[in-house]
């Protein structure tokens, strides 16, 4: 018996859902179309029952509030994000966020495909089967790359300004947080941007949260509430924070992984990016400006006993 059921809606229901999908995705794809009066005219109609015009007439600040060009994301405060690319997105995330919200969005029937066809033009791959449900928080969009048959849980958190992977059957549970960008320890506003892989039929499970740079390989699994500070190689469960290899997954004569897409003992790094153009792009990593160095063992162990 398959753990998951078949439960679709009345043929009337799903004709009606299908309609109002596709009308909306062809009018999102229209260069003709602005997106912004797009997203802001289907957002009045689906939470006011009434045109974006009306309104702005009969409340001046619902409507202000629907417009994108009104919103300010987190990520438009960062010196790393593409202008241009993150314009072309963020009408789109906004009526991702607004509609989670609402019974359309709440509901698995109508929302994962909502979220879906949003997905197929957000992000920079969405493979084929993807579920995403409710609540689900990207920084740019642009920068996530999805495969095949995956699944994001309620109430995750995909940082990919700095660029995430997450390569097919992946499953990331409730509340898993997903990282690529990293703060200096002592100058907070020097950021470096690390990519983040998270492998093929890998599990991230609940309140997980994997840092940046870090590579989950292929059927590796990352515990309820670990820590992912290490990559974890293929078939390896990390529990614990930080996350060690605790328990290893039997699969010498297992024919689905024969090959691996995603090894962290054999996989190519890309370089890591320094962020913020007030500090030094060179080889040793030091910030411009005058930076205290780190205090030596010694000096500190002087300073204890002064």
């Amino acid at each position: 018996m398959p753990w998951l059921m078949e439960r679709p809606l009345a043929p009337e229901a799903a004709a009606h859902l299908h309609r109002f999908l596709g009308e909306l995705a062809e009018r999102l794809d229209d260069p003709a179309q602005d997106r912004n009066e797009v997203v802001r005219e289907t957002l009045a109609r689906q939470l006011h029952a009434c045109s974006f015009e009306d309104l702005a007439t009969d409340a001046p600040m619902a409507a202000f509030a629907l417009d994108p060009r009104n919103v300010r994301f987190e990520a438009e405060y960062y010196a790393a994000t593409d202008p241009q690319r993150f314009a072309r997105v963020k009408p789109l995330l906004w009526l991702w966020r607004t509609l989670d919200a609402t019974p359309l969005g709440q509901s698995v029937a109508s929302g994962v495909p909502l979220r879906r066809m949003l997905a197929e033009r957000v992000l920079a791959r969405a493979g084929r089967g993807l579920k995403i449900f409710p609540n689900v928080e990207l920084s740019v969009g642009y920068n996530l790359e999805v495969g095949d048959d995956v699944v994001i849980h309620r109430h995750v958190l995909i940082d990919d300004i700095g660029g995430v992977e997450i390569h097919d059957g992946a499953s990331i549970s409730d509340y898993a947080n997903i990282y690529s960008h990293t703060h200096d320890l002592l100058e907070a506003p020097d950021v470096t941007l690390k990519r983040t892989v998270i492998g093929r039929g890998v599990r991230v499970a609940y309140h997980a949260t994997v840092l940046a740079g870090t590579v989950l390989s292929d059927d590796s699994m990352l515990g309820a509430m670990a820590l992912a500070t290490h990559d974890l190689e293929p078939h390896v469960v990390g529990l614990g924070i930080p996350a060690k290899p605790r328990v290893w997954k039997e699969r010498a004569h297992d024919p689905r992984f024969s090959m691996l897409a995603v090894d962290a003992r054999r996989m190519p790094r890309p370089p890591e990016i320094r962020a913020n153009p007030d500090y030094a792009q060179d080889g040793e990593g030091e910030a411009t400006g005058d930076v205290e160095p780190a205090p030596t063992p010694a000096a500190v162990e002087a300073r204890g006993h002064s």
